[in-house]
């Protein structure tokens, strides 16, 4: 987490000499990056948080669904080994070593198929399994949901900007009346930027939002199917406590 923290910070520090850098540039040079986040008011602030927030949780998320986080691909073929041989401890003990999805959600399963309760073993196994998988995606979906948070207010901050920067339109046109459009102009290029602004964050934040939804279905899918192998394994070791 903290590397991520830091990771987001050193983009925005990159980006800082370019933006500061223009600040000394002359009046004509008013479409330079910085000049346009100086002339999008307040708003510019809210929404640069919401930038950075959209960079930490796209790395962020897509290192917590990459599949090496839910299955041990290299240690499946001696998990289900030991099963069959009815090692359920060593098995329990090799699962700890591996800190995955499926590691965690066969752990707690299997301290169930030691029970002596012969009728029940095998569906407290298998309510395990999906009561911890449920706990183990709604600790991740919800940084995924994060994303779908701003992809809704970047919009709606940068509208709210829209909005103040026209009202100071109409208050210098009624102050100053329509014989000097400079004087609104700042507004209007106020408004325009900040709705710009908002649907540049909310477009990317709403298809990365879609893209790790993916990315967390497929991989918890994968976990599903590798968990039902290794219960296919332990099928013989249950029988054992029915008969």
């Amino acid at each position: 987490m903290k590397r991520l923290l830091l990771i987001s910070l050193l983009f925005f520090l990159a980006l800082t000499p370019f933006l500061f850098g223009q600040e000394e540039a002359t009046a004509g040079d008013s479409l330079s990056l910085w000049g346009m986040i100086k002339q999008g008011g307040w708003a510019m602030y809210p929404l640069g948080a919401c930038s950075l927030s959209m960079l930490f949780l796209i790395i962020h998320c897509w290192r917590e669904t990459l599949l090496s986080k839910f299955v041990p691909a290299g240690a499946i073929s001696s998990f289900e080994k030991q099963l069959s041989n009815g090692l359920t401890q060593e098995t329990i003990q090799a699962l700890k070593q591996s800190p995955t999805v499926l590691s965690r959600v066969m752990t707690e399963a299997l301290s169930r198929a030691k029970t002596p309760m012969t009728d029940k073993n095998r569906e407290k196994v298998e309510a395990t399994i999906v009561d911890t998988l449920e706990g183990e995606e709604n600790t991740i979906s919800q940084w995924i949901n994060y994303l779908n948070v701003i992809a809704a207010i970047a919009p709606m901050i940068g509208l709210l900007g829209t909005v103040s920067g026209m009202i100071g339109a109409f208050q210098s046109i009624s102050s100053q009346g329509m014989g000097r459009p400079e004087l609104f102009a700042g507004n209007i290029g106020e408004a325009l930027i900040t709705t710009a602004t908002g649907l540049v964050i909310g477009i990317p934040s709403m298809v990365f939002f879609f893209v790790m939804r993916n990315r967390l279905n497929n991989a918890m899918l994968a976990t599903i199917q590798t968990a039902n192998s290794m219960m296919d394994y332990l099928g013989g070791e249950l029988e054992t406590f029915e008969n």
